[in-house]
């Protein structure tokens, strides 16, 4: 090949199990530069990339691989420390730009193959080779399929429960309480129910034993999730003891129109022998929440199975929780798209049907079973569900499903439109988030549910699938694509509002106390007691103190009806949840004569560590400056409202919500007179007596432990405690600023009456005090701090907490924690992060206000919102703004108001802010 004549920059990489040769072309120099890179046997493939990584000079567009061993599955597959890789899923993940093999360069050209691999990987989420343990978990996490009413967990077919896969079902909205006698007390738990496992299939040869999921029988195996449309695929070669080898190919995927189906199809070619193949499927009613290893001591059996049916080729499982009473029906129709029709069977039991359909198999060819399963629960279902299962069984060719699927992800990915140039590890990672709040909730299918989005989505079961504050991060992302989905999880909320206020009274306060962890009704289900698995004891668990949720809950009440403008849900529902909330924070705030401010007591910030204080007997926290400032931005929010409304509104909403003259004139004095910590410097406290508690040296403990994210496990297990100390497990007095825009921010200081000498001093001030004081053991924590660091334009910090958050999930960073679930707030946030900081287009106001910060690595940034009923186009790159809109608008940029014409493009050039038409 002459290399001489390609434009691009490419480096040439040969990978051996020894060392990586590399060469590339020194444009300066003008001249090849060949060079050996010689791997350390002592390190994991991560590590000695990572140190090949600060080798290669960052100027190149495309790496190529020169000698891939099987280009069947990939063209970048290649040895490399003695076992089988694929190396593109390395060499993207470090450099972020396309890895193409010289199979595919000889094939098509090299502009045409980077091209393909860039519009691939953008798409794809891709695993080769057999994985173990919690990074299997991890991986059938992010390999979900859904659709807003059930997410199915990546599993292998073949796979059954246990340490090494863990194939799950959850429908949204369907928990069960079981109670368990530990630790010498009744300890209750709500859990997402895992549901009857529909998709398990297997195969067996000559009427021998069914195959099983082993390592030695495996001899490669190529996952890949296409987001584009929603399929899952496996192709996995099988090699027997006996000698016999196999090709299996399976795919999955979820229906998007009709939400009540998912369909797999199962293909099966004997590669080296001809004979009797039988494909083997069951729906399995013998299932129990074993997801999280630390709840498998508590009891997890939640269904009980009523009934099995089966008629040709459709079955069917009837069962209800235990406790709860839910009923769940599940039922799967199979065929064949082969020439010869199969021969199908069947077998029952009490708790699983098995079908199985038997082929004369001939040595390389393919045989084929296409299976559909119906989910309907009686939550969301009225009626006898058999006869709904048996009058709407839908059961298509998986050719026809999967056209449908993709025509229904086009139209689904041309409303979340988000386009990354210059960075297809970024444009993966976001479109991955993208496709899992999706899955997690979609209008579509909310609109018929009672519930909202849990902080693990339909992916695991971790915090037993409960909602909490998450919303707030997950939330925005909907509002600007899909208002009318905002409004149906808005609603779970509001059909909760009498839980809220129940559970303010028991606890001596008036109006909705919303719990911080919900599920089904709407109760508090937070655990009063959690295991610390550093010492495997069980601890005493505050989390409930965090009255914060509520304010998160009256945060998207405002965000949705400022980006909506809906009057009709705000006058009917959403004022009632606000004057509510209003009434509860009134009752828990008290006045102090000498100090002539109101306190807040008895609660804990998103902050975690800090229960208490310091020795204290019982939990709780005074005058937490989140709580309090963004207790002063609801009142303040209140009130505008009520100068907005007809009296008759007002009267209908203050009669709902026993809300009085007396209430409005109270809220307002604790508005402006609400206590905060404050020192001479400036810096804004935790909480009252924060600046009493000892430092900590983190460097200490990371000698000790390495990572120490979760400070408060590792100093009570030393018996000490966070209460004790300055160490934040994650944004807390800072986080109003995440909330709200800075102006606002201050303005609440000043009504509270802290003044503020220099605004951008005092913000960096505090940026640096608590960032130097974070373990960022949330998931949350370095998103928060990235947009933070936005804030005082350290762009290298926020590109640095941006990308651990985007690649947390996907690198698992949380010590195994995916496993267990997605992250679905971090997701949220991050996406937020791209259109509202980096984009710089800020939706959190009356006006869009922007101010671009885009990374130095992406050449721009392209995607669609929606904001007051106009639906708006932006790119936005280093020098540039280009904004669409379908209506007449204006836009804030910078402090000077830009007109809009519909349909017509503007453009901004700000790089020398001139506005051109």
């Amino acid at each position: 090949m002459n290399w001489e004549n390609i434009i691009m920059l490419p480096l040439y990489l040969t990978v051996t199990d020894k060392y990586l040769k590399y060469s590339y072309k020194d444009t300066d120099r003008n001249e090849s530069v060949k060079k050996i890179y010689n791997l350390n046997p002592a390190l994991d493939l991560d590590a000695n990339f990572s140190n090949f990584k600060s080798k290669v000079p960052e100027f190149f567009d495309v790496v190529v691989i020169m000698n891939p061993i099987d280009i069947e599955i990939r063209d970048t597959i290649v040895s490399c420390a003695n076992r089988p890789i694929d190396i593109s899923l390395y060499m993207e993940n470090l450099f972020h730009v396309p890895t193409v093999g010289i199979h595919n360069v000889k094939k098509y050209g090299l502009q045409k193959a980077t091209d393909d691999e860039k519009d691939y990987a953008g798409w794809h989420l891709d695993y080769y080779g057999t994985y173990e343990g919690k990074k299997q978990y991890g991986q059938e996490s992010l390999l979900t399929i859904g659709n807003g009413y059930f997410g199915v967990r990546g599993a292998y077919l073949e796979s059954r429960a246990n340490d090494n896969g863990y194939p799950g079902t959850y429908v949204a909205g369907v928990y069960n309480q079981l109670t368990t006698f530990i630790n010498n007390q009744d300890i209750s738990n709500e859990d997402l129910v895992n549901l009857p496992n529909a998709q398990y299939t297997t195969f067996s040869i000559d009427d021998g034993d069914f195959f099983e999921l082993r390592d030695e029988d495996i001899e490669t195996v190529y996952r890949t999730l296409n987001m584009k449309n929603g399929i899952l695929s496996t192709i996995m070669y099988v090699s027997l003891q006996n000698g016999k080898k196999l090709k299996v190919t399976t795919k999955k995927v979820a229906h998007m129109h009709h939400f009540h189906c998912y369909s797999l199809q199962y293909t099966v070619e004997p590669l080296n022998f001809s004979g009797k193949i039988k494909i083997y499927t069951e729906i399995d009613g013998a299932v129990s929440n074993k997801n999280v290893k630390r709840y498998r001591t508590l009891d997890h059996h939640h269904l009980r199975i009523d009934k099995t049916e089966v008629s040709d080729n459709f079955a069917l499982l009837l069962a209800h929780t235990r406790n709860s009473h839910v009923d769940i029906a599940v039922s799967s129709v199979i065929s064949s798209p082969n020439e010869v029709e199969p021969k199908i069977h069947s077998d029952k039991s009490q708790e699983k049907i098995g079908q199985y359909m038997t082929f004369e198999a001939k040595e390389n060819q393919s045989y084929t079973m296409e299976k559909t399963v119906s989910i309907y629960t009686s939550l969301e279902t009225k009626g006898d569900l058999i006869e709904v299962l048996k009058a709407n069984t839908y059961h298509h060719n998986f050719s026809d499903i999967i056209k449908n699927s993709t025509r229904a992800w086009n139209e689904i990915w041309d409303d979340e439109y988000l386009e990354i140039d210059g960075d297809i590890t970024s444009q993966k990672l976001l479109r991955m988030n993208a496709y899992h709040l999706t899955i997690t909730a979609h209008q579509n299918v909310n609109k018929h549910l009672d519930v909202s989005v849990g902080s693990r989505g339909l992916h695991g079961e971790a915090y037993r699938g409960h909602i909490f504050w998450d919303e707030l991060f997950i939330l925005p992302y909907y509002n600007i694509h899909y208002p009318k989905l905002v409004k149906s999880l808005l609603m779970y909320r509001y059909n909760r509002l009498d839980a809220a206020k129940k559970y303010a009274q028991e606890s001596g306060y008036q109006g909705a106390m919303y719990p911080w962890q919900s599920a089904m009704y709407g109760d508090e289900q937070s655990q009063s007691i959690h295991l610390n698995p550093i010492t495997n004891h069980w601890e005493p668990d505050n989390s409930r103190k965090q009255h914060h949720v509520s304010l998160a809950i009256a945060y998207n009440v405002w965000n949705y009806y400022n980006m909506s403008n809906d009057e009709e849900f705000l006058q009917e529902y959403g004022l009632e949840i606000l004057l509510n909330i209003a009434k509860f924070w009134i009752s828990l705030a008290e006045y102090d004569g000498e100090t002539k401010k109101y306190s807040i007591n008895d609660v804990m910030g998103p902050d975690e560590f800090h229960e208490g204080y310091p020795g204290a007997k019982t939990g709780g926290l005074k005058n937490n400056a989140y709580t309090n400032i963004m207790t002063s931005w609801l009142f303040k929010k209140v009130e505008q409202i009520i100068n907005n409304e007809s009296s008759e509104v007002l009267r209908e909403n203050f009669s709902r919500s026993h809300f009085t003259d007396d209430d409005l004139d109270k809220m307002h004095d604790i508005r402006c007179n609400l206590k905060l910590e404050y020192s001479k410097n400036q810096i804004l406290g935790q909480f009252e007596g924060y600046f009493k508690l000892k430092l900590i040296n983190f460097d200490f403990y990371r000698r000790q432990y390495g990572n120490i994210e979760r400070m408060d496990r590792i100093l009570k297990a030393e018996g000490d405690s966070p209460d004790n100390y300055q160490v934040a497990k994650q944004a807390d007095a800072l986080m109003p600023i995440y909330n709200l825009r800075v102006g606002t921010f201050l303005e609440i200081m000043k009504d509270l009456g802290y003044e503020v000498d220099d605004e951008d001093k005092f913000i960096e001030n505090n940026i640096r005090y608590y960032l130097s004081r974070t373990t960022h053991g949330s998931s949350l924590s370095r998103i928060v701090y990235s947009m933070l660091a936005l804030k005082v334009n350290d762009l290298d910090l926020a590109w640095k907490l941006f990308d651990d958050s985007l690649t947390s999930d996907y690198y698992d960073i949380q010590g195994g924690t995916t496993a267990e679930g997605i992250h679905l707030g971090v997701m949220g946030a991050t996406l937020n992060v791209v259109i509202e900081c980096f984009a710089g287009v800020d939706y959190r106001g009356q006006e869009l206000k922007i101010d671009p910060k885009v990374p130095e690595s992406w050449n721009n940034i392209k995607f669609n919102m929606n904001f007051k009923n106009i639906h708006y186009y932006f790119e936005v790159d280093h020098e540039q703004i280009k904004i669409k809109a379908n209506k007449d608008t204006h836009v804030i940029f910078r402090e000077q108001s830009i007109d809009i014409k519909a349909d017509k493009e503007r453009i901004i050039n700000y790089s020398k802010v001139a506005l051109q038409s």
